[in-house]
C-alpha cells in the first residue's frame, strides 16, 4: 500500500475557517483525546493478551486523528455510527475509560453492560449510535440518521464510517442510492488503512482513481483527505457537514489512514502481508499524533513537559480504567434477558402484542 493523501495534501489547512478558531486549548484538547485514544488502546491489547478478555479485539492505533478530528466538528444534532474498530470513536465523543474497558473485560459496569464486547460501544445520549460487527451493516442506519434529521427539520448531519473492506457490500451502494435520491445529509466516512482484513486494496477493489470517486455514480460529492494532517481532516468534513446541514446533500470521504496492528488482535499473518519497513515508515513519519504534537509545539503551543503532562495522565487514566474493570461485577444469569427488546424492557404497549423468543 502507498499512502495516498488528497491532491491537495500540500497545502496548509491550517488557515481554513475552521481551524482558525481554534484556540490555544482547544489544540491541547485534539491532542489530548489522540493520547487518550492511543494509551487506553494500548492497556487493552496487554490485557487481551494476558487473556483477560474475550472475543475479538480491534485497535484503533495509528487513526486516532481520524475520529478526533472529525468529531470534533459535531454539534447538538450531528450523530455518528461506525463500524467494529468502534474504541477511538467512543473516546472522542466524550465516553469515559472506565465504562469502555468495563466493556472489554465484559463487566457489568461495562457501557453495553457487558453483553457487547469491543464491537458494541453505544451511547446514544452522546448522539453514539455504536460500533457495528456485520461489515457495512451500519451504512444504512447511517442513513437512517441522516434521514430523521431531515425528517425532523434539525440542521444537524450523520457521519457514518466504514472501512475500505465495506464499500464493496451491497448495503453501501444500497446507501449512497438512497442518500442521493432522497438527499440526505449523511456523510460516509471511508477509513481507508489499505488492507480490508488481510487482503491489499489493489487485490480486493475495483476502481480508477480511488474508492471515494465512485460516489459519482451517484451524482454525489467526494473528496480525498490525508489522514495524517489532522487540520485537513478537520476542514474537509467541516466543508462535508456544512453541505449536509445546509443543504441536505450527502458525501463520501476517504480519509487515508494506517493501523500498527493487525485487523484484530487475532490477525496473525499482520506483519506477513504488510513488510516491517512500511509499518515503520508509517509510525516514523505518518503517525498522526506525532504530527500533530511536532505542529502545535512549532506553533508554541504545547510544550514538552506539557505533552508529557498529558501522556502520563493518559497513561494513568487508562491503568485506573483497567482497575475499575477487574473490580467489576460480571452480569449475572438473571440479566441475560434483559436488553434484548427496548419494549419489553420497559413493559411497553408493543411488548403486549405478537410472541416474543423468550416467553414461552
Amino acid at each position: 500500500m502507498s499512502f495516498a493523501p488528497s491532491d491537495h495534501s500540500q497545502l496548509d489547512f491550517a488557515g481554513s475557517p475552521v481551524n482558525q478558531a481554534l484556540t490555544a486549548d482547544d489544540k491541547i484538547e485534539l491532542f489530548r483525546k489522540m493520547q487518550r485514544i492511543r494509551r487506553f488502546e494500548q492497556s487493552a491489547l496487554k490485557y487481551y493478551n494476558s487473556g483477560k478478555m474475550g472475543g475479538f479485539l480491534h485497535l484503533y492505533i495509528g487513526q486516532e486523528s481520524v475520529a478526533v478530528g472529525t468529531l470534533s466538528l459535531c454539534g447538538e444534532n450531528d450523530h455518528n455510527i461506525t463500524a467494529y474498530r468502534c474504541h477511538g470513536h467512543a473516546l472522542a465523543c466524550g465516553m469515559g475509560m472506565n465504562e469502555l474497558m468495563a466493556e472489554l473485560f465484559g463487566k457489568a459496569t461495562g457501557c453495553s453492560k457487558g453483553k457487547g464486547g469491543s464491537m458494541h460501544f453505544f451511547d446514544p445520549e452522546r448522539n453514539f449510535w455504536g460500533g457495528h460487527g456485520i461489515v457495512a451493516g451500519q451504512t444504512p442506519l447511517g442513513l437512517g440518521l441522516g434521514y430523521a434529521l431531515k425528517y425532523k427539520g434539525l440542521e444537524g448531519c450523520a457521519l457514518c464510517y466504514l472501512g475500505d473492506g465495506a464499500v464493496n457490500q451491497g448495503a453501501y451502494h444500497e446507501s449512497l442510492n438512497l442518500a442521493a435520491l432522497f438527499e440526505v445529509p449523511v456523510i460516509f466516512v471511508i477509513e481507508n488503512n489499505g488492507y480490508s482484513m488481510g487482503t491489499s486494496q489493489k487485490r480486493s477493489s475495483s476502481f480508477r482513481g480511488c474508492l471515494a470517486q465512485r460516489a459519482e455514480a451517484y451524482d454525489m460529492e467526494w473528496d480525498l483527505v490525508d489522514g495524517s494532517d489532522l487540520y485537513q481532516v478537520r476542514a474537509k468534513t467541516h466543508i462535508a457537514m456544512e453541505r449536509a446541514r445546509k443543504n441536505h446533500q450527502p458525501t463520501v470521504l476517504e480519509i487515508a489512514t494506517y493501523r500498527y496492528y493487525g485487523h484484530s488482535v487475532a490477525d496473525a499473518n499482520a506483519k506477513k502481508y504488510r513488510t516491517p519497513d512500511e509499518i515503520e515508515n508509517y509510525k516514523q513519519n505518518h503517525d498522526p499524533i506525532r504530527l500533530w504534537q511536532r505542529r502545535i509545539t512549532e506553533e508554541g503551543v504545547l510544550s514538552e513537559e506539557k505533552a508529557k503532562e498529558i501522556d502520563d495522565e493518559a497513561k494513568a487514566d487508562a491503568a485506573a480504567a483497567v482497575k475499575f474493570a477487574e473490580e467489576s461485577p460480571a452480569p449475572t444469569v438473571d440479566d441475560i434477558m434483559d436488553d434484548v427488546y427496548w419494549e419489553t424492557d420497559n413493559d411497553t404497549e408493543a411488548s403486549r402484542v405478537g410472541k416474543h423468543f423468550f416467553n414461552d
